[in-house]
């Protein structure tokens, strides 16, 4: 049973604008980091941009084999709609929402933290260098 820790991050320079997203992802059990992704998205907004940060983590997450998925990022909004305090009301987010439950389910369990940006230090260092590489 392989139990991960995917820090995430998503950002868009101008909302909308140059955006990228940045994916650490750990063993939950050794800490060990098993991969790193920086990627430049074009122009999209913030909110796309965090969703899209967490997509990439799940999908990896579903490759690596994962049956327990934790998702660490300093999107609050992302946080309180994976977890159900906020409804998704806008329907481009629905689309993103919809894939990120799906992806959920494939691994079985998924939990959301959210955390303040200084402890998210290297995803959102990886997404900063997607938009650097894309400008």
């Amino acid at each position: 049973m392989l139990k991960l820790i995917i820090h995430t991050d998503g950002g868009a320079r101008g909302n909308p604008g140059p955006a990228g997203i940045g994916v650490v992802i750990a063993d939950a059990t050794t800490g060990e980091m098993l991969e790193e992704h920086s990627k430049f998205l074009g122009k999209t907004t913030n909110n796309q941009a965090e969703y899209q940060a967490v997509i990439l983590g799940l999908h990896r997450a579903v490759k690596l084999g994962a049956s327990e998925v934790e998702i660490v990022t300093d999107s609050e909004l992302l946080v309180r709609q994976a977890n159900g305090v906020y409804k998704v009301k806008n329907p481009d987010i629905a689309k993103r929402f919809l894939e990120m439950k799906n992806l959920c389910t494939l691994i079985g369990r998924c939990r959301f933290r959210h955390v303040r940006r200084e402890y998210n230090k290297r995803a959102d260092f990886l997404s900063n260098v997607a938009m650097d590489e894309g400008e």
